[in-house]
């Protein structure tokens, strides 16, 4: 069995990502791990070729800022990284996202469990998502709990954005969401945990890709009922990264929840009552 990774990323280094992280929690189970890194204006490259790691393979691309339709750019970029893998698995990775080194084990074992059985298209991992600090994380319905990270290299999808991928039936033109397994691990997503500068600087940059305008990000408007302390351990690789502030961030207490807001607290409510996960997966869970 061999497993692949696979990224795409421009301008990680200006943005704040913990993309060298990102790459190095997985390098140790994989047997390459292809890096898409789009031309850009700061040292990404560079910092990337210094990982030094012979399971490195790097492809360099331009995007096409002429696409500002749904983020589809961000698909192309991604596919682009994952037509380029060669093992039977091909493992996704966004530049925030990060896998303790106490899941590895479980991420090979569920590839090799699931290796032969044709239902399973994709596995899924739990998420968490830091916010404003790394003592803090989101709990909502509105934000996803679960998604598929790597795929069968043997079945033909396509990404309409940088989040999921749908595969092709039989028909060719019908097009679904993946079949999965669950891997029994988690990935710990930094992206709301870095500066808001970053926030803000990365924001203005990429919501063209979607056709919009930005709207400066404060982390403080935010509903504080979602927010949780987090009480775990973060992967190792990420220590050094993380910021420094101490306790649960704390949002404004004056503010105004939004209709999506109060739609999530209704949601949350009904999870709490019922024992439900109403937040969006991005693919169809298989009975085991």
């Amino acid at each position: 069995m061999k497993i692949s990774a696979f990224t795409f990323i421009r301008n990680g280094s200006i943005f704040g990502f913990p993309y060298r992280e990102s790459i190095r929690s997985v390098l140790p189970i994989v047997d390459e791990f292809v890096v898409n890194v789009g031309y850009g204006d700061d040292d990404t490259l560079e910092k990337i070729k210094e990982i030094g790691d012979r399971k490195i393979r790097i492809i360099e691309s331009s995007w096409n800022d002429n696409m500002k339709v749904s983020g589809y750019v961000y698909g192309q970029q991604k596919m682009i990284a994952q037509f380029n893998c060669t093992g039977d698995w091909a493992f996704y990775l966004e530049g925030d996202e990060i896998v303790h080194e106490n899941d590895l084990q479980k991420i090979v074992d569920a590839c090799r469990s699931n290796l032969h059985d044709e239902r399973v298209e994709v596995l899924a991992f739990d998420y968490i998502h830091f916010y404003g600090n790394a003592n803090s994380y989101l709990d909502s319905p509105g934000w996803y709990r679960q998604a598929a990270r790597i795929i069968r290299t043997s079945v033909r999808s396509y990404a309409p954005d940088g989040l999921f991928w749908h595969v092709l039936t039989d028909k060719s033109k019908v097009s679904r969401y993946p079949r999965a397994a669950h891997t029994g691990a988690m990935i710990y997503h930094y992206g709301w945990a870095r500066s808001e500068e970053e926030m803000n600087r990365k924001s203005a940059n990429v919501q063209k890709y979607w056709d919009k305008n930005h709207q400066k990000i404060d982390y403080r408007e935010i509903d504080q009922m979602i927010i949780r302390e987090f009480t775990g351990t973060h992967p190792a690789v990420i220590k050094d990264w993380l910021p420094n502030e101490k306790g649960v961030f704390r949002a404004n207490p004056a503010h105004n929840l939004t209709r999506r807001e109060k739609k999530h607290r209704l949601m949350k409510r009904i999870e709490e009552l019922f024992g439900l996960d109403l937040s969006k997966k991005h693919f169809i869970p298989l009975k085991s």
